[in-house]
């Protein structure tokens, strides 16, 4: 299964994308700016394809098992990502959530926040659809992601 994202739209220091499985719209996606110079936390990830696989240890994880008992068998980690470590798709509205990763959602305010940049709505939403989709073939090692830039 592949996972594509395509960048769509900028922000003063977000990327807006929208996300397709099997070339169909699934759902929107929010990471920090796109950045020539990495900066911790705070840059896009490079484009690329990746491997997607399970991270069963950690805070992150934890959290998710606790919010989510019937579904979370470990966080989806985009793995191999020079220069990044510790990169999921996970739940989160605006750039505060992202920390360097890939926050899903359902849809995107019009109007970009005070300090012009993109928000997700309904992200848990979109997030529990495209985990229980994705879920089976990330553990058996057959999903990817494949990110492009605008």
């Amino acid at each position: 299964m592949i996972l594509v994202v395509k960048r769509i739209r900028q922000g003063k220091n977000s990327t807006l994308s929208e996300l397709f499985i099997d070339g169909k719209f699934f759902c929107y996606g929010l990471e920090d700016s796109i950045r020539e110079v990495k900066i911790k936390g705070a840059t896009a990830i490079p484009a690329g394809k990746y491997k997607l696989e399970l991270n069963t240890y950690g805070a992150m994880n934890a959290r998710y098992k606790k919010r989510f008992p019937d579904l979370h068998r470990g966080m989806i980690e985009i793995k191999h990502i020079p220069n990044f470590s510790y990169v999921y798709i996970h739940i989160g509205n605006n750039i505060g959530d992202t920390s360097g990763c890939l926050l899903v959602g359902d849809s995107y305010k019009q109007e970009k926040d005070k300090d012009k940049d993109y928000v997700l709505t309904k992200s848990a939403k979109a997030y529990k659809r495209l985990y229980s989709l994705l879920i089976g073939s990330v553990a058996e090692g057959e999903a990817w992601i494949e990110i492009g830039n605008p």
